[in-house]
């Protein structure tokens, strides 16, 4: 049976000091549980993580490279023995591959970790390159080339000419863990994917108004979440039907002012957004969340101004984080293409912030006026009988590579 070996190079993790192996370790285990359902070997040897499996195992440990965060980049290598020969032999066969694929141009890399190799990485570089120019296979460009032939000398030689970038960041898991506010938009996947790659466990929530928001909007979410997982290594999505407590703030705004004068009505967007604050902290204190983390981004929407962002975040007693908070909606949509949730996020299904959304919102909020129509509510109970009637659901990385990867026998 061959054997296909995968190498990735390890990022930020690298930087660490006394506790660097337990970053090495997450990572390892984060790929490992991905890869749970298939046959593959993993091991972390001098900054480099290897992945040995067969052939049939290779979409499989491709999908899971693309995915996994904490490592800079990857590659689908040949392995050969640390000789210069063999290596101008691999090297030859490369080239040829590169130039049938269009190339004209090449440049060697070497990486020589092993010291006890005779040749020097210049020395390898001119060595592994002359049988390609003499034989006028691709001519030498070390500036622009076409092609890179990368050659690292370990503790075995690999060799190979395509490598993928990765997601680069800390493994997930070795930053605690947060709980994102979910909603149907292009936004809040883009903080959960943020705070992921600064080593965060994410856990979501999402807050549904049935029969004001529909099913399929709920299922929209649901796929925001299967994605996020797919980074995350493992994702719970909390489903909290929140009709009651929207309905509650909207009957006591109705044909109310504010102590300074303001419609009440212009505050529903505020006040849902307090009560989901509340709700969330709740449901982060009983899951062991550490912070709150949403996809605000500064002025983008109304309830988004400086001053409404301070309301919101006085109504949880936990560190919010909002990782979007200075990008753009150009940042956020461009993330949001590169990790894939953007497609599912504009589905035309709205969720509940949007259809209970006041014709003119309040712009800046007082604390004074919005804590003294919240506690106008008595709205407390509501809000706990929410989070008791959550439903959850998990979606993993290695449900997924068992749902459309085969496993090897």
């Amino acid at each position: 049976m061959k054997i296909i070996t995968y190498l990735a190079k390890l990022g930020e993790l690298t930087l660490k000091g006394s506790n660097l192996k337990e970053f090495e370790m997450r990572l390892i285990e984060n790929a490992r549980l991905s890869l749970e359902t298939v046959e593959a070997k993993i091991s972390l040897r001098a900054g480099r993580m290897y992945i040995d499996c067969p052939e049939s195992s290779c979409d499989a440990v491709e999908w899971t490279l693309n995915h996994l965060i904490g490592i800079t980049g990857w590659a689908k290598t040949i392995v050969c023995e640390k000789s210069i020969e063999s290596i101008k032999e691999v090297v030859m066969k490369l080239a040829i591959d590169e130039k049938e694929k269009g190339a004209k141009s090449f440049k060697i890399e070497t990486k020589r970790a092993d010291k006890s190799f005779p040749l020097n990485a210049y020395e390898v570089c001119c060595k592994a390159a002359e049988d390609v120019f003499e034989k006028k296979i691709l001519t030498v460009d070390v500036k622009k080339p076409d092609t890179i032939i990368w050659i690292e000398i370990r503790e075995r030689c690999f060799i190979y000419s395509y490598a993928s970038v990765g997601h680069r960041g800390l493994p997930v898991g070795t930053s605690s863990r947060g709980l994102l506010l979910l909603s149907g938009g292009i936004d809040s996947p883009v903080a959960g994917y943020r705070m992921m790659r600064r080593g965060m466990k994410i856990d979501c929530c999402y807050f549904h108004a049935y029969p004001y928001t529909s099913d399929e909007a709920q299922k929209k979410v649901e796929e925001l979440a299967k994605i996020i997982a797919m980074y995350g290594v493992k994702t719970n999505i909390n489903i909290i039907p929140f009709t009651e407590v929207q309905m509650k703030i909207k009957q006591t705004c109705a044909n109310v002012k504010s102590a300074s004068g303001f419609p009440a009505n212009s505050y529903t967007t505020l006040l849902l957004r307090m009560c989901m604050m509340k709700c969330a902290s709740i449901l982060a204190k009983h899951i062991k969340c550490k912070c709150l983390v949403t996809g605000e981004s500064l002025g983008q929407v109304a309830s988004q101004t400086i001053e409404n962002m301070n309301v919101t975040e006085s109504a949880c007693d936990l560190p919010l984080l909002r990782p979007c908070v200075g990008l753009d909606k150009e940042e956020i949509v461009d993330t949001a293409k590169f990790i894939g949730t953007y497609e599912t996020s504009i589905l035309p299904y709205e969720d509940c912030c949007v259809l209970f959304s006041p014709k003119h919102p309040i712009l800046r909020a007082t604390h004074e006026d919005a804590w003294d129509l919240y506690n106008s509510m008595n709205i407390d109970n509501l809000i706990q009988e929410a989070f008791e009637k959550r439903e959850v659901k998990t979606f993993s990385t290695r449900n997924y590579v068992a749902e459309n990867f085969s496993k090897t026998n």
